[in-house]
């Protein structure tokens, strides 16, 4: 979007150091600012470690500081329904999700434009580390952040147009450094806080203990096998594992094993060498394309399978219902159905969706 004065701009605050920065960027710039947190579900008895009490404390305490209107909104409900739900239902599918990717789409921009709308508020602002370009004919494109080590795009690929038209992103031309940086000449009591990296509605950090708490059957033993179908052992439950895992199988060999499937009509875990892991083709469904339309031909582009692997070239051709073959030009070995595989050209955020090793 275009960088005129709205009467009003939304910031999702969480109490660290991005969103401040960001709040305080924007006040600086002439908005009028209002923070909203938002409160999420997580495990009874513990605190979500996106909004727990001392980081609601906090990011009162700079909207204080900054002079900006400040609510927290109730959104546990929401939360669980979106986010926790279908990541207990995916484990118990065999799939490996990444909760984020829900969260940021229907809670952090969803839920959030919501009640940003209620306040007044067309545009929100958030603390991502990403950056946009709009086009002549309008087209928003989702670009990289300028930090490498930061750049938030992969876990931004399932917003719409109209998301990015009513987003802005104040720490676009910034590097984690020079957001501690800035919040220092800001006076902010956040510049040093570290960032949270654990899944943030698991109390325990340990997500299988979470699964076995919402979803024992999820978790039934069952047999281990060999690509040849022979016994090899007893897994503790298939959401215990990934694929591409190696750890905690149990079972010696010539060689290392690897969980390579999943079988979830026999409740069986198939594993094999390393190289059995290897594929360069796989499939992706529930697409969204940033530009709103699919590509007509098939394209080249990079892919990302998980936030922290690099990019792989490769041919992404686009198919019917939001699907999408992807062939990349040298195998992976930890392609993980649930994952997200998200296309780049360049700098450009084109989408993605969900991988999956099915109908390849």
């Amino acid at each position: 979007m275009n960088q005129k004065r709205a009467e009003r701009i939304i910031v999702g605050m969480s109490g660290g150091v991005d969103s401040s920065v960001a709040a305080a960027l924007l006040k600086k710039q002439g908005w009028e600012v209002i923070g909203l947190m938002l409160r999420l579900w997580s495990d009874p008895g513990t605190q979500n470690r996106c909004c727990a009490a001392e980081d609601v404390i906090q990011a009162r305490t700079i909207a204080g500081q900054l002079e900006i209107p400040f609510y927290v909104i109730d959104a546990k409900e929401a939360f669980y329904q979106a986010v926790v739900t279908p990541f207990v239902e995916s484990y118990s599918r065999g799939f490996t999700p990444n909760p984020c990717l829900r969260c940021n789409q229907l809670i952090r921009w969803k839920y959030l434009r919501s009640h940003a709308k209620a306040l007044g508020g067309s545009v929100i602002a958030t603390g991502h580390y990403a950056r946009t370009n709009t086009l002549g004919d309008g087209t928003v494109q989702l670009l990289m952040s300028p930090d490498p080590d930061k750049d938030q795009s992969y876990f931004l690929h399932r917003l719409t147009q109209d998301d990015l038209r009513n987003t802005l992103f104040p720490l676009a031309a910034y590097t984690k450094p020079m957001v501690r940086q800035l919040a220092r000449d800001f006076s902010l009591p956040v510049a040093e806080r570290q960032d949270s990296q654990d899944l943030c509605f698991v109390g325990s950090g340990d997500y299988r203990e979470f699964i076995r708490q919402q979803d024992p059957q999820a978790m039934k033993p069952g047999p281990i096998l060999n690509q040849e179908g022979e016994l090899l052992g007893q897994h503790t439950g298939l959401a215990d594992y990934t694929i591409g895992q190696r750890k905690g199988l149990g079972i010696a060999g010539p060689e290392p094993y690897y969980v390579i499937q999943k079988n979830l009509k026999d409740n069986a875990l198939v594993i094999g060498v390393k190289g059995s892991l290897e594929r360069s083709e796989f499939s992706i469904h529930n697409v969204n394309w940033i530009a709103g339309t699919a590509p007509l031909d098939p394209f080249r582009a990079e892919i990302k399978i998980r936030y922290r692997s690099q990019f792989v070239p490769g041919l992404v051709t686009p198919g019917k219902d939001q699907q999408a073959l992807v062939r990349l030009d040298e195998p992976l070995p930890d392609i993980t159905p649930g994952q997200a595989g998200v296309f780049y050209q360049g700098q450009i955020c084109l989408g993605g969706g969900t991988i999956s090793l099915e109908d390849v």
